[in-house]
């Protein structure tokens, strides 16, 4: 989960539907330069954060018993799984995407877990393998992946509430094209990105986010719960050339 504290109590988007601002974000890029096997990158993009733990015992909250965000959750060998598997029912691109991004989160920390390890050096494998089954080049799934993740990192900024103020610039990330895209906000609040990366002159995207009162809960299931209860909210954002 993507959790920012607020005056009042939380605000909580789920990875799903930060996967799913991803897709807006992407379903806006600039024709020309869009990665081979176009649509299934769009659903390893949409998909990339699934295949989360179930919702029991406390595996969503904190030891102090607040939402658990996604910054501290451990690495878990068997979502990778869960993801790549996914991914695997659909095609060789999409699980070739989800491998990749399993190695991306996960390469820094090899050597601290032994069936980690295995898991990685498995991955190193499937890529090779699923990228000659798709009939891809390496440079063709390095530009996929590197716009599902310059995607997914314009997202993760706008749901944290990571844009600066006073049109101050972010970089987002670089981009597939190995340029760095920088993120500014102007005085009316709409979001200017260069070098512009969209097909249009004006792209507005949205996400729904949930405000929880209730601070500390005592299982997953009373998160889950309050989480049904309380108030969702649309945060929306204009993207303006």
């Amino acid at each position: 989960m993507i959790i920012t504290q607020t005056d009042t109590g939380w605000q909580l988007i789920h990875q799903p539907a930060h996967g799913l601002l991803a897709l807006q974000l992407a379903l806006n890029w600039q024709v020309k330069k869009r990665p081979v096997h176009w649509p299934e990158t769009l659903v390893a993009l949409t998909e990339h954060d699934d295949g989360q733990v179930p919702w029991q015992a406390r595996n969503h909250l904190t030891q102090a018993g607040a939402p658990l965000p996604f910054q501290l959750v451990d690495h878990s060998v068997e979502q990778c799984r869960n993801l790549i598997q996914i991914g695997l029912q659909k095609s060789r691109w999409n699980a070739l995407l989800m491998s990749l991004h399993t190695s991306f989160l996960y390469e820094p920390q090899r050597g601290s877990d032994p069936e980690l390890d295995q898991f990685l050096d498995e991955q190193l494998a499937n890529q090779q393998t699923w990228r000659t089954e798709a009939k891809a080049t390496k440079a063709e799934a390095a530009y996929a992946y590197g716009f599902l993740q310059w995607c997914d990192a314009l997202s993760l900024i706008l749901c944290r509430n990571q844009i600066p103020p006073e049109e101050r610039r972010l970089e987002i990330s670089q981009g597939p094209d190995r340029i760095s895209y920088y993120l500014q906000q102007r005085g009316d609040e709409s979001l200017l990105i260069d070098p512009w990366p969209f097909e249009t002159a004006s792209v507005r995207v949205h996400v729904e986010t949930f405000l929880l009162t209730q601070t500390i809960f005592k299982s997953d299931k009373q998160l889950y719960q309050a989480i049904q209860d309380s108030e969702v909210v649309v945060k929306e954002w204009t993207f303006r050339k």
